[in-house]
């Protein structure tokens, strides 16, 4: 009998999720729920479902592994609605960049015989310069060759982690297992700092004197730097920094220092000082690039004979069995 996967959210992150499944559909049912019904549809037409369900407990009722594959401002709302209609052991897994503050409303809402795990993606490397994030966006090679970090709470069994590393490998990524507070600081850092400055570059441009003339050759590097913002919502942007408040702090006083250093080199016109700093910057970047394309991420990698078999893992582990209660 095919184990049902509910996948709640599909724009880029989940139809890709769903995409990637449909090589298992042999043991998988993929179920997908969207608050709009064309996305369900369209979905279902490009292969990223197997089944759409509009009416979310519907969706959820059988399912043993779900994904929240959600804006964070909608994560909190979403799990009180499915609360009381989970079945015993399922694993609620979700891909908002915050991890302690839904691990928190988890705890607080969901019943003790539903677990929570976290997942952070990052998408591979090839599609680093996409920056659409709805549903025509969607690939199913999205993650190839990437990371996902796997946090979850304390007294979380150890098979609901292992069934969430494998369905990464499943999506063709590799899971990094980390806590709470370190997957919050690796991402505020990685995906919120870029935002927070970006939003500052518009805040500091836009509507400030000789924007009239500004605005009128602001050209590529300008867009580059301030498109940044267009991956989250202002209000999600917002509750992804008040959540993650003091490593949001931390990025920012770091990204201060930085700024204040390359104040200070032309304040004192040290033009060597400037250009090892600049030099510096373009070496990183360049350095970055090329180990993100490799995907040569030695320290996370294990020989094949340390691992059992996806299919083994994941459909042997917490779906089949009880488990401990948290």
């Amino acid at each position: 009998m095919a184990i049902q996967v509910t996948i709640i959210g599909l724009g880029q992150i989940g139809a890709s999720i769903g995409l990637a499944l449909s090589k298992h559909t042999d043991r998988l049912l993929r179920v997908g729920h969207d608050k709009e019904y064309s996305v369900e549809r369209e979905a279902l037409k490009r292969g990223a479902l197997d089944q759409a369900e509009h009416n979310l407990p519907n969706a959820v009722k059988d399912a043993k592994v779900i994904v929240l594959a959600l804006p964070v401002t909608e994560i909190r709302e979403t799990l009180n609605y499915i609360a009381q209609d989970l079945q015993d052991g399922v694993v609620i897994l979700d891909t908002a960049p915050v991890k302690s503050a839904v691990a928190q409303w988890a705890k607080e809402l969901l019943p003790e015989h539903a677990y929570y795990v976290g997942l952070a993606p990052a998408v591979g490397a090839d599609f680093l310069e996409d920056k659409k994030t709805g549903l025509d966006s969607a690939k199913p090679d999205l993650f190839k060759n990437s990371i996902f970090l796997v946090s979850a709470p304390s007294g979380c069994p150890a098979e609901a982690v292992e069934l969430a590393s494998t369905f990464v490998q499943f999506l063709g990524a590799t899971p990094l297992l980390t806590d709470l507070l370190e997957s919050d600081g690796l991402m505020a850092s990685a995906h919120l700092l870029p935002q927070l400055v970006s939003t500052a570059l518009l805040n500091a441009t836009i509507n400030q004197p000789g924007w009239k003339d500004v605005r009128k050759m602001a050209g590529g590097a300008y867009h580059s730097a301030a498109s940044a913002v267009e991956f989250e919502s202002a209000e999600a942007l917002k509750t992804l920094a008040l959540h993650n408040k003091a490593n949001a702090l931390h990025a920012i006083d770091r990204m201060l220092a930085a700024l204040q250093d390359l104040r200070a080199d032309l304040e004192n016109e040290d033009a060597e000082a400037l250009q090892t700093r600049i030099a510096a910057a373009y070496e990183g970047r360049e350095n970055w690039l090329n180990e993100r394309i490799s995907a040569n991420w030695v320290e996370l990698q294990k020989s094949p004979a340390d691992y059992p078999s996806l299919s083994e893992r994941l459909f042997g582990s917490i779906t089949g069995r009880k488990v401990k209660k948290k």
